[in-house]
């Protein structure tokens, strides 16, 4: 049997695990149930039934010491104590797994605090977004995805002034039919059941957002129709905010004229960001995956001081700055050596290869030896979740303008106190980051 969570549900006729981790205390308490059958209509979410709605008569519902006997008896204790070890290791409050076996859709949130949602007067609790991963992607990587996303989100939060804990939602599936309101109900009860607002991420198209709110919840911001539109531009302006201040800081001028810059992927935020550093009279060197995606860039901007590199090559390019704005984990052991960059600052999510705090500030101790001044994401990428959150609250009275002018000033003011405060502490901004953000986290 692979080593999976999901599988053991399967085979046991089941749907529904939480696994809780208490930091304090070192403990894991795991639950494992069938709240609903495989036939459930989803697309009467909201309608017919709610998330306080029993669904089944047929219920069954297991304690810890059934739960882990489950894995017992396929074989997967140890796998489930590698599960449990990650949460330990990043200080993760909750795992909250459903699984729908018609569609074979695996869906996981990643909760790593509440702290910051638990007084906030409000219905959402948590905030993080939602995406996709292949089928056939292992398990445990997927799990690795949400849970560093998890974390990075809790103190992306607290950085973007936004009252609620850290999440990250990632299912294991196919491609989503928007057609197909099964499909989608079953994400939004799942979403709703977990109390978090989300948005569409990575292998989800904005429009999913549309489809939700349209049949049935309010627990999706973003997309096409939204009061605020896509994410993607304010996440790119605070980006680009903090860019400037990175430069300021080494330099004195937070001017990017004449800078060469490196920018790694060119998707709904990255394209965005290459907008902004262009109109700044800066030239860029870029690459996507997806060769068709650079070919629509590059042929937007004609004329545009726009050099095309291959993926692989985006790393050790001559330039002066880097803004990472695809996947997290690039920034390796491996890749730190040879990187010539004097500032690195992205969009991307968890842009070095950690899996804790303490692997984070490791890595960005070897960034700063080797000369390059490196801000980290959740400090800066808040727009997302900015714009979330102001959707969230105010539906159809949200404003733009006054979110870009919020965003644009924290970003600014914050991370130039956030770097200015690392170098009277001797420390990296990093490390800076994390001490002012911890205790209200971590705090009593």
């Amino acid at each position: 049997m692979r080593e999976s969570l999901f599988d053991v549900l399967r085979d046991e006729d089941l749907n529904r695990i939480r696994i809780h981790y208490d930091w304090r205390t070192d403990r894991a308490v795991i639950y494992t149930a069938r709240e609903w059958e495989d036939d459930q209509p989803w697309r009467e979410y909201n309608r017919t039934f709610t998330v306080y709605s029993a669904l089944t008569p047929n219920a069954v519902y297991h304690n810890d010491l059934e739960s882990r006997g489950l894995f017992e008896r396929h074989a997967l204790t140890g796998y489930l104590e590698r599960v449990i070890g990650l949460m330990r290791k990043g200080r993760h409050q909750l795992l909250e797994g459903f699984y729908w076996r018609k569609k074979e859709i695996r869906f996981v949130n990643s909760i790593h605090s509440v702290k910051l949602g638990i007084h906030n007067r409000s219905q959402t609790v948590v905030m993080g977004g939602i995406r996709r991963h292949e089928p056939e992607e292992p398990e445990f990587d997927v799990l690795v995805d949400g849970m560093n996303l998890g974390r990075g989100m809790s103190f992306k939060n607290v950085a973007a002034h936004v009252p609620c804990g850290g999440c990250k939602i990632t299912v294991h599936a196919g491609p989503v039919d928007l057609e197909d309101l099964d499909e989608v109900g079953f994400l939004a009860y799942a979403n709703d059941r977990t109390r978090n607002t989300t948005g569409p991420d990575m292998n989800y198209p904005a429009e999913l957002a549309d489809v939700v709110r349209a049949h049935f919840s309010l627990g999706f911001a973003g997309g096409t129709k939204g009061f605020l539109g896509p994410t993607g531009r304010p996440t790119a302006w605070g980006t680009y905010h903090a860019m400037k201040q990175a430069v300021r800081f080494l330099e004195g001028s937070d001017s990017l004229e004449g800078k060469r810059i490196a920018i790694q992927g060119l998707g709904s935020v990255g394209s965005h960001l290459a907008e902004y550093y262009l109109g700044e009279g800066a030239s860029l060197l870029v690459t996507d995956v997806r060769p068709e995606t650079v070919e629509a860039f590059v042929r937007a901007h004609p004329g545009a001081a726009v050099k095309v590199v291959a993926p692989e090559e985006i790393y050790f390019v001559e330039a002066d700055l880097f803004s990472p704005s695809a996947l997290g984990g690039v920034l390796t052991e491996e890749r730190i050596p040879r990187m010539g960059f004097q500032v690195i600052a992205g969009p991307a999510n968890n842009q070095i290869r950690a899996s804790s705090q303490e692997e984070e500030i490791a890595l960005s101790r070897k960034l700063a030896e080797s000369g390059i001044l490196f801000v980290l994401d959740w400090w800066h990428n808040i727009g997302g979740v900015m714009t979330g959150w102001e959707e969230y609250l105010h539906q159809e009275k949200a404003d733009m303008e006054a979110l870009m002018d919020r965003i644009e000033r924290i970003c600014r003011d914050e991370t130039r106190r956030l770097l200015e405060e690392a170098e009277k502490a001797g420390v990296t901004p990093t490390e800076m980051a994390y001490r002012l953000v911890e205790e209200t986290i971590y705090g009593e």
